[in-house]
């Protein structure tokens, strides 16, 4: 294959880098989440625990955990990253934004990444790997 044939035909790909973006950025969304309610890889709660279930963060770990998992299957794939956004969006203006303006340093990078990550998926779909493609067919 030449250079020129690759890259005439990279757009081709897109539909399934679609496809690649949701899951790893779910993968890694979804650990946020289980930090945070099963205290696996490890636990990130002050003091070392876990989230409790009526807190806002236990609230969040459970959109993030199973929403997350929703996001890596590729189901109810638009309204779960329009929700996902929403979260995102309120955890950066309630937990990041009081402690500085810039991302990097109020540690809100991630939400920031994730909250327009979130959004595009709720416009754009999973992609051809997903189980909404199944459903649909």
């Amino acid at each position: 294959m030449t250079a020129p044939s690759v890259v005439s035909r990279w757009p081709d790909r897109a539909p399934y880098l679609l496809s690649i973006l949701r899951i790893v950025a779910a993968f890694l969304f979804m650990q946020f989440g289980t930090a945070k309610l099963f205290a696996f890889p490890a636990a990130i709660m002050p003091g070392g625990g876990t989230a409790p279930l009526a807190s806002l963060a236990g609230i969040a770990s459970v959109l993030e955990t199973f929403g997350g998992a929703c996001m890596l299957f590729g189901l109810f794939t638009r309204p779960v990253a329009f929700l996902l956004s929403g979260e995102m969006a309120v955890a950066y203006f309630y937990g990041h934004a009081p402690n500085g303006f810039w991302p990097l340093l109020n540690q809100g990078f991630p939400a920031v990444i994730f909250c327009f990550t979130w959004l595009y998926f709720s416009a754009a779909g999973a992609g051809p790997w997903s189980l909404d493609a199944r459903r649909g067919r």
